[in-house]
């Protein structure tokens, strides 16, 4: 019996399941495949290619240089190398980590090959699917604050005994603060390109299929090593006042406190425990603020699992739920960020250029605006997971399905997350400089944001005075004249009409 590993371009560790599995690691028979058909389903982000494609062909070197017997194809698609390397290789048996999306796990299921495959549970994450619907197949609803702080205390994490650190959960009510004033912001950890990289960018600007974004200039890590570097960067110099600003949006300020380790955490170059753990030993040893330390840990301890669990939880057809039946095509700006809303302008060529926006211009902005507008759920989550860096199959569904669009009906978040101009004027400057004004509902220089949003609370009233915190604001729609009511939704219908 002879043994190899396929490793995917999501599962670059060593410590991998798959790899652990093999009690034999010398001359061990591996493959990496870059597969040119598989990146033809949608558009990717240029950057995103280059990043896994890249950390892949590092990955592949360093475990060659550890005497694993490497091998890495570029193909069309899966099943030809693979054939060829198994019997090249005369393996009776692959072994290959569980994938985290469902479309890879067909792929898989879908091979013929002349050997066994295995399927090994993925330990990318912290609980396991069978822990994680253990958890939630009892309770009447999920909720994220439960699960949160249920691994809180399955791996003591800022926890005295059975209380919390501090005597509270969830400190997020200190972590809202708007960009006032003068920021002081930190300098981003960037990297220059080795040849490997560089050969990954001729190789991408190659390509004849459709793809998004700008390739260059290329500054993410590729390596184990880098990501390190980059997690060390955030627990040094921007942990500590992570938390008060972590939801605002600065013009320039592409990256403000945030960690920038998602795009890691998602290929296997991170693992969340590490990650969770070196923020916990620097509350410890560094005295750091526990707002900060508890707001950044409940992103990767709690959302992050969350996310991951709930995906695995619901059927299969969850990527296709519309609550709110919303059929609007997606507006050719998302694609070309050419649009006189100066936040939607502001975001979206950032990530053209980098494939990066922080989780407030993502939901508060990018999402929200797709919510009130009445845009496909389906067209959205198809253009979020072309668009960013991070983006995967689990990460996208209960992110941009559930949580930005509610077009789960709630399955997964307490209430839609709608909200008009006032909310990015008051957490944001991007309104100081846009051609509508935040204050105006209707009329000419009337932001979208605003007569968007009482449209899709005056066409949705019957099903949202059902949802959570939503029934007092829908108490607003009653001091609205029938006249000005009016104007919101014609006005609504003709932006769609000359979109």
């Amino acid at each position: 019996m002879k043994i190899g590993v396929w490793i995917l371009g999501d599962q670059l560790w060593e410590q991998q399941a798959a790899l652990q599995s093999c009690s034999q690691k010398e001359n061990l028979p591996v493959i990496f495949i870059e597969s040119i058909q598989h990146i033809q389903t949608r558009r990717y982000h240029q950057q995103k290619l280059v990043l896994v494609w890249s950390a892949m062909r590092h990955f592949a070197e360093e475990l060659q240089q550890k005497n694993y017997t490497v091998s890495y194809e570029i193909a069309d698609d899966f099943a030809q190398p693979l054939q060829a390397w198994v019997r090249a290789n005369q393996i009776t048996e692959l072994r290959v980590m569980t994938p985290s999306d469902r479309p890879f796990l067909h792929i898989i299921q879908s091979l013929e090959l002349p050997c066994k495959i295995s399927l090994v549970p993925n330990n990318h994450f912290l609980w396991t699917t069978e822990q994680f619907n253990s958890w939630a197949k009892n309770r009447k609803r999920l909720l994220m604050e439960d699960f949160y702080r249920e691994g809180r205390k399955r791996w003591q994490i800022l926890m005295e005994g059975d209380k919390p650190v501090g005597g509270q959960w969830n400190l997020d009510k200190e972590n809202r603060q708007p960009p006032k004033g003068k920021l002081r912001t930190p300098p981003t950890q960037w990297f220059e390109t080795d040849e490997i990289t560089l050969d990954v960018i001729a190789k991408v600007k190659s390509l004849s299929v459709p793809i998004y974004g700008e390739v260059e200039p290329f500054r993410w890590g590729v390596t184990r090593q880098q990501a390190l570097q980059i997690l060390d960067w955030f627990i040094e110099y921007r942990l500590s006042d992570f938390g008060p600003y972590q939801d605002a949006m600065v013009t320039g300020e592409e990256t403000m406190w945030h960690a920038m380790i998602s795009p890691y955490l998602n290929i296997g170059l991170l693992h969340p425990l590490e990650v969770i753990q070196a923020a916990q030993k620097a509350y410890q040893q560094k005295q750091l603020p526990l707002n900060s330390v508890e707001g950044f840990i409940r992103q990767v301890l709690g959302w992050r699992e969350y996310m991951r669990g709930v995906y695995n939880y619901v059927d299969v057809d969850y990527h296709q739920k519309n609550w709110f039946n919303h059929t609007k095509p997606l507006p050719e700006f998302f694609w070309t960020g050419k649009t006189k809303m100066n936040c939607l302008q502001q975001i979206i060529i950032q990530i053209q250029r980098t494939g990066y926006a922080h989780h407030i211009q993502r939901l508060m902005v990018l999402s929200n605006f797709a919510l009130i507008a009445g845009i496909s759920p389906q067209e959205v989550e198809n253009w979020f997971h072309a668009s960013f860096i991070d983006a995967y199959d689990w990460v996208m569904q209960t992110n941009v399905i559930g949580m930005g669009l509610f077009a789960d009906g709630g399955i997964l978040a307490s209430k839609p997350y709608g909200a008009s101009a006032n909310y990015i004027n008051k957490m944001s400057d991007y309104c100081k400089n846009c051609t509508y004004s935040h204050k105006e509902r209707i009329g000419k220089d009337a932001c979208p944001f605003n007569f968007f949003y009482w449209n899709f609370l005056d066409r949705h009233r019957d099903k949202l005075q059902h949802q959570g915190r939503m029934s007092f604001i829908l108490k607003n729609l009653d001091k609205m004249s029938a006249a000005e009511l009016q104007s919101i939704r014609t006005q609504a219908q003709v932006w769609h009409d000359n979109c």
